[in-house]
């Protein structure tokens, strides 16, 4: 093994000891420590000395294991942010997830959607398939805020679904500081969501 080799792979492994157990990434995290052959075939090493595993084709992770389950599946955030690369892309979850994350479904689906404002890309692990997809800057416009997952989530459950137990439900999750968010965010979101948004933004605080 050469310098320059060795020197790659040092840096490599101190990059995924330094993100720790749980971290997902792809082969462009070290695009700046060489050529994409040699990253490969670090990787490639890494892989076979059972370091880092294998999720999908251009997808890895520093596994997390538990004493009794073995090595554990990363989470969908954890996957989601690797795909959608070392750019400064934005997720927002949608669907059944979002309804998911705000306690309105405790079913965590099979097929998890991100709106982003990166490029498209699928990946399945194990049963899962999680989906970057690209949408509109009005979509994004409320991404990682609190409101964007109320957006999504009452979009996913649709106008007929959402009844008092639901707006309810919502606004246990609720603090000062995201109602007011949610009323800035009035804007981005269909006239039927937004008047949901504005009633939740209403509600006091509970002593």
């Amino acid at each position: 093994m050469g310098k320059h080799t060795q020197s790659i792979d040092n840096k490599a492994i101190s990059r995924i000891y330094g993100h720790g157990k749980g971290w997902v990434f792809t082969p462009a995290h070290f695009s700046d420590l060489g050529s994409r052959d040699a990253v490969a075939s670090a990787l490639r090493r890494y892989r076979q000395s059972g370091l880092i595993r294998q999720l999908a084709r251009g997808l890895y992770d520093y596994p997390r294991t538990d004493p009794k389950l073995g090595m554990l599946t990363p989470s969908p955030d954890a996957v989601s942010k690797a795909l959608a690369g070392r750019d400064a892309v934005r997720l927002q979850p949608s669907g059944a997830y979002a309804a998911n994350l705000l306690g309105l479904s405790t079913q965590i689906p099979m097929k998890i959607v991100y709106l982003t404002d990166g490029r498209s890309r699928t990946v399945r692990i194990g049963k899962k398939q999680i989906i970057l997809k690209r949408t509109t800057p009005r979509n994004m416009a409320t991404a990682g805020r609190i409101s964007g997952l109320v957006i999504q989530a009452l979009r996913h459950l649709g106008r007929q679904h959402v009844d008092d137990e639901v707006i309810a439900r919502l606004d246990r999750r609720l603090d000062a500081a995201t109602r007011k968010q949610l009323l800035k965010d009035v804007r981005f979101a269909p006239a039927w969501i937004a008047d949901i948004m504005r009633r939740l933004s209403k509600k006091k605080e509970k002593i």
